[in-house]
């Protein structure tokens, strides 16, 4: 039956997507955050979904008559600029074949990312965009927190088997991103309904993320939460929100999660932050040493028996910051790094002028929530893996979509109103008597 639902809806709205490229970013977006068909159990588990709808996707953008054109930002320079690169660091790579496989998945992140940024032209669309988005990995936050509740925290709240989430930690990351794009659509929401139901999904996906029992997923999660509660308009409502959440997982979290959380402080004797960190130091060898890092899937046996400082342990790198340095290099690291600068600044000059504008003040809120989920990716990134996240990018893409909007809406003319006529004026001058 899962496998028919999937088609049902990939193949009933291909069509659709054909006529309007847009909702063939919206089905991209569904399969790529969502993934369907990984909760499937038939055919459709391994059915090239993502090709097939990229495939209509361009096929609709080349007989659409919409101008479509990459806003040329500092920020999709850079971005360019940095895929560009990883072709440099895979050519060089220390594993050329596995490094070619990864590139192609990051390649395909990246491509679909710059077509986003062609056809997600306006604010309906762009809306449209953050909703897919939402309610693709909202589903996760909500079945992961009614699951944490319902078990008492015993068990972890993971992603689907294959995809980029599929781990505890990695799951964590997700929904601390995730949250902030709730409440800005909680912030647009007029019905009162809607605005309770993206409430309760904020809610739930909190207690999720500290159900994964990830430490990086709860540090991450911290973070977002009071950059949640600096940059919301009711900081009384965020305030009684993170308040709630708090006391419903106080109150039904087991010990052995608390001793889990605790063994932050005592990290010299646990095995797997001593992992990480002979990890980090192997990918600070490799690209001090090459400066073309040591390219996708570096993180070999081979590789921490050449650089690491204790060869025979062998870890995941589990950091979005020295997995980008291991495999691109201090020069990709750079470029890394300051795409997420830029982006954050860019929402800094959003926010400033559009926060006193009533017409404009969706832009303001939405860079301000990016730049909540920029801070959950940035601290839960430190300790997980996720460097080629596509949300991340969307991210990026969306900040630079609400720029150009913003521009263009200034820029449009104002409505030519109707003037009426004055009482008793006609079209013809009445005749006066000779």
């Amino acid at each position: 039956m899962r496998d028919l639902f999937v088609a049902i809806v990939v193949f009933g709205l291909l069509p659709m997507a054909l006529r309007r490229p847009q909702v063939g970013i919206y089905l991209w977006a569904w399969i790529g955050y969502h993934n369907p068909h990984r909760l499937a159990f038939g055919w459709a588990r391994d059915f090239s979904w993502a090709m097939l709808i990229a495939l209509v996707t361009f096929t609709s953008m080349l007989f659409s008559k919409e101008p479509k054109r990459i806003p040329w930002t500092r920020e999709t320079v850079l971005l360019l600029i940095f895929l560009l690169w990883m072709c440099v660091t895979t050519y060089f790579a220390f594993y050329p074949e596995l490094a070619w496989i990864n590139f192609v998945k990051v390649f395909k992140v990246l491509l679909m990312t710059f077509v986003t940024l062609m056809v997600i032209n306006n604010r309906e669309r762009l809306n449209g965009l953050v909703w897919v988005i939402c309610i693709s990995l909202g589903f996760y936050g909500i079945k992961g927190g009614l699951f944490t509740i319902s078990k008492g925290g015993v068990h972890r709240v993971q992603g689907p088997d294959g995809t980029f989430f599929g781990g505890n930690n990695e799951m964590a990351l997700v929904l601390a991103m995730i949250i902030p794009l709730l409440a800005y659509l909680r912030l647009q929401e007029k019905r009162r309904w809607l605005q309770l139901g993206l409430g309760a999904a904020m809610m739930l996906s909190g207690i999720a993320a500290i159900g994964s029992q990830s430490r990086g997923g709860m540090l991450g999660l911290a973070a977002m939460g009071v950059f949640l509660w600096l940059k919301s308009r009711n900081k009384f409502m965020t305030a009684l929100m993170i308040g709630t959440s708090v006391l419903i997982i106080g109150s039904i979290m087991p010990q052995a999660w608390y001793d889990r959380m605790n063994s932050i402080q005592s990290y010299e004797q646990d095995n797997s932050s001593l992992g990480r960190i002979n990890a980090w130091w192997t990918a600070f060898h490799v690209a001090k040493g090459n400066i073309t890092g040591g390219g996708f899937d570096m993180f070999r046996p081979a590789t921490f028996a050449r650089y690491a400082p204790e060869p025979e342990r062998v870890h995941d790198v589990h950091s979005i910051y020295f997995e980008v340095m291991g495999e691109q290099g201090f020069i990709g690291f750079a470029m890394f790094m300051m795409l997420g600068l830029m982006t954050w600044m860019r929402c800094n000059r959003i926010m400033r002028i559009c926060k006193r504008d009533p017409a404009r003040k969706w832009a303001a809120d939405l860079a301000a929530m990016v730049q909540v989920s920029m801070v959950g990716y940035a601290t839960a990134g430190a300790f997980l893996g996720l460097g080629y996240f596509d949300l991340y990018y969307h991210l990026i893409a969306i900040t630079v979509m609400t720029w150009i909007l913003i521009h263009q809406e200034q820029a449009a003319p104002p409505a030519v109103e109707a003037v009426a006529r004055p009482a008793g004026f006609t079209r013809r001058r009445a005749r006066t008597a000779p």
